[in-house]
């Protein structure tokens, strides 16, 4: 869902590969790359390219698994039995979403455990949209307008990734997060245009509080993003921060007039001599701020997601017994078959 993971690196402290001379090996390799080769898990890569690729898609990972509590919580209060099952769907979906890409990363030769193991000690990233406070029914709808409308954004262009797993499982991705969209949408437009006043100020609200952390997503300017000039020419990453930004921006615009609702952002407005809106600064502190932890629910998210996996461990436990227990009887079978 969402894809930080190149840019929040940046202050990890580790020298960029473009500093250092290319070997033959990776001259070759990059010529694959510039020729739209998919690169596959049994393929010769650069270790920098592998560890780019275990950082980023489990931190995609990550998100997809911490991003189902936020709606989560909402599921029991939804107002009708529609909006129950469609919201029960798509966190259901978000779920599998996680699943799909551990998959992925687990091809380039991490454990799901390593990664789980690394989001619990806080070595690992989630999408930092993630950590801000799901308060009424709107902030659902707003989820899956403006939130899920930024993944697709991020998003469409990994199904062209340079790594063959991962596009692959993006495609799937992408069609699963158009639903969930189209979903948020449909609600916010049934309460503005249905609904009570004390309705659309809520939705008027929750767009408030979103629309910014909606902007952070797409990660900090080009200019500041010290590994997304090497993800573009590896082939990761296929469009710049600020480009993908701008598309979001001028698409939210068009759909905030459907609505009736205004953005929060007053200065807002269409540059003839761009041919795009202009739009205010973005908190870049508060960004890296909640990247860093100090979010309204960070600690709230990580402890449910230790919680969550430590009450489930005797679960994982009778599926591994139960698999020991059929491979040990195949074996037998096999064995008095000879």
């Amino acid at each position: 869902m969402y894809t930080q993971a190149m840019d929040t690196a940046a202050r990890d402290g580790h020298a960029s590969v473009s500093a250092l001379a290319p070997t033959a090996r990776e001259q070759r390799f990059e010529a694959r790359i510039a020729a739209g080769e998919y690169v596959e898990p049994k393929d010769w890569m650069p270790d920098h390219y592998r560890r780019t690729l275990v950082r980023q898609i489990s931190q995609h990972a990550h998100s997809e698994i911490v991003g189902m509590l936020p709606e989560g919580n909402w599921i029991t209060r939804a107002p009708t039995l529609k909006r129950k099952a469609i919201l029960l769907a798509k966190v259901q979906d978000e779920g599998g979403h996680g699943l799909y890409l551990y998959a992925a990363a687990e091809t380039l030769g991490t454990s799901r455990d390593e990664m789980i193991e690394a989001l619990h000690d806080g070595h690992a990233k989630y999408s930092s949209i993630f950590n801000y406070p799901t308060l009424t029914w709107a902030d659902v709808g707003v989820i899956g307008w403006l939130v899920d409308g930024a993944a697709i954004m991020n998003q469409i262009p990994l199904c062209r990734c340079s790594y063959g797993p991962y596009a692959r499982a993006m495609i799937r991705v992408c069609r699963e997060e158009s639903f969930h969209q189209r979903q948020g949408f449909d609600a916010l437009y049934a309460m503005m245009t249905q609904g009570t006043r004390a309705q659309r100020d809520m939705v008027q609200d929750a767009v408030n509080r979103w629309w910014w952390p909606s902007l952070m997503m797409f990660g900090p300017p080009d200019g500041e993003s010290t590994h997304s000039e090497q993800s573009m020419r590896w082939g990761i990453k296929r469009i710049g921060n600020d480009e993908l930004r701008q598309k979001f921006i001028d698409a939210a615009v068009e759909l905030a007039k459907v609505l009736g609702v205004d953005l929060p952002d007053p200065q807002l407005k269409w540059s003839p001599e761009r041919g795009h809106h202009d739009h205010g600064p973005i908190d870049w502190d508060e960004f890296w701020r909640v990247v860093g932890g100090d979010g309204p629910c960070n600690r709230d998210r990580l402890a449910a997601r230790v919680r969550a996996r430590e009450e489930g461990a005797w679960v994982r436990e009778a599926a591994m017994a139960h698999a020991r227990k059929r491979a040990a009887r195949d074996t037998a079978a096999q064995a008095l078959a000879a």
